[in-house]
């Protein structure tokens, strides 16, 4: 009896001492794309991980995010009868709906509180709201496709204060849509977004007062969120827009450097992302990649890409659309333009290898799958999520799988793969896809299309 005794308190301290880690907001708790948890699995079961959960949802691009026992995710619902164009490229009309805001229980998935306020969509892309939401202790910070920003009690869903981009600080819609995730620093709700000289906003994330507001870009502006780093001895703010990459002083809104990057049609949608003590690396779909030296009021390009296009045989080290990259020791792993999953070499740039594997999976025809080779016709915007976790990757890619790999300068090495989810959105040249980021926390993935949320279980 005692001996049983033991073996139970023993196991509970183990237990105890495994790192639990929400995702409260995009890439995760310290926007880098890590997931800290462990007590991970190694494989999935022959029958795929465990779902804990499965309820329903509306169409959006938005990833859940994960706090405090809840699950927030936004959503969109078209107003009946509403017209809508097969085009996703067309912004001629103008869609009546509704966006939401969800909370549901992280561990049952039941409906806590929604909030919805009436929105009339008129981008490309249409397919509901972009941005994974941010949360700070009791409160959830969204914005919308255009520009409804919220502050919101993370309790009940009751409105705390909110603005609008557009009429608050005189911004342009862009093509996409407000897609820059909000960021949290201390006091400051920080968001990227407004016009002539608020193109960066700072506001009191309590009161929505403007704390500081610096920068201006003429036209689209882009797509990156906002992301703070050490560089220099000094915390910065960095801003990605279509003109340059910046750096602010993130209390004043002072800018301490730019490095002129003019992106062909404001394609800055990824995350810069830090290399080393103090660089910082950022890829395009069309213009391709650049790393910056940065000083503590300075910067220097180390590096910038030289492929002339988009198109794989013409590009030289990542054209990402989508993914944010991920930086593991001196090399560099991220999604180019039709869905190779390449390596390039962080210090100049040079490719390592490429690999089709990891945006591939069983909607992937026969002839396609064949070549290893990007199928330009087919396989353009190709797409996977990549998130670290201990020693190994969990790619989430466009086809709804979720794949277990080792990725090195040797090559891409798949451990396993599970199908979590079926494609809905069909706005990718016609074949089906899901361009929404997981979650990782309490052990689990959550992941969703345009018509549910699920959750399933990745501990061991």
């Amino acid at each position: 009896m005692v001996r049983i005794l033991w073996v139970v308190i023993a196991t509970a301290v183990g237990l105890s001492n495994l790192r639990a880690e929400d995702w409260p907001q995009w890439l995760g708790s310290k926007r880098d794309g890590i997931w800290r948890e462990d007590g991970i699995l190694n494989t999935f079961p022959k029958e795929g991980p465990k779902v804990l959960w499965k309820k329903p949802i509306g169409i959006g691009y938005s990833g859940p995010a994960v706090a405090n026992g809840k699950v927030f995710a936004m959503d969109r619902v078209v107003e009946a009868g509403a017209k809508t164009s097969t085009n996703p490229f067309d912004r001629s009309l103008k869609v009546g709906g509704t966006e939401r805001v969800v909370a549901l229980d992280a561990n049952t998935g039941d409906a806590i509180w929604k909030h919805e306020y009436p929105c009339a969509y008129q981008i490309s892309y249409s397919a509901g709201p972009r941005c994974t939401p941010t949360i700070d202790g009791d409160r959830v910070y969204t914005l919308g496709a255009m520009g409804d920003l919220h502050c919101l009690n993370a309790t009940d869903g009751t409105v705390v204060w909110k603005k609008n981009f557009v009429a608050d600080f005189e911004a342009k819609v862009p093509v996409w849509g407000f897609a820059c995730h909000p960021l949290i620093d201390g006091e400051a709700l920080i968001c990227v977004g407004g016009g002539t000289d608020q193109l960066v906003v700072a506001l009191n994330k309590k009161t929505g007062e403007k704390i500081w507001s610096s920068q201006s870009c003429e036209g689209d502006f882009g797509y990156s969120p906002p992301v703070i780093m050490e560089l220099g001895g000094v915390r910065q703010l960095i801003v990605w827009h279509s003109r340059a990459l910046v750096g602010l002083n993130p209390t004043t809104g002072k800018r301490l450097w730019a490095v002129p990057f003019e992106v062909k049609a404001a394609l800055t949608a990824p995350t810069p992302i830090q290399v080393g003590a103090n660089r910082v690396f950022v890829t395009s779909f069309y213009n391709g990649s650049m790393l910056v030296e940065v000083s503590a009021d300075a910067a220097k390009i180390v590096w910038k890409g030289k492929g002339r296009g988009e198109m794989p045989n013409v590009t030289e080290d990542l054209h990402s659309i989508m993914t944010t990259p991920v930086v593991d020791g001196t090399q560099i792993y991220g999604v180019c333009s039709h869905g190779q999953l390449r390596c390039i070499q962080a210090e100049t740039g040079t490719r390592v290898w490429a690999n089709m594997t990891a945006t591939r999976g069983k909607l992937t025809s026969a002839k396609v799958a064949a070549n290893p080779e990007p199928d330009t016709q087919t396989e353009r915007w190709g797409h996977a999520f990549i998130v670290k976790q201990a020693d190994r990757y969990f790619l989430f890619n466009e086809q709804g799988d979720l794949i277990i790999a080792k990725l090195s300068p040797k090559g891409y090495e798949e451990i396993d793969r599970a199908h979590i989810l079926d494609p809905t959105n069909t706005m990718a040249r016609g074949r089906k896809v899901v361009w929404t980021h997981p979650a990782f926390a309490n052990r689990c993935a959550i992941v969703r299309n345009d018509a549910e949320i699920v959750c399933v279980s990745l501990a061991k």
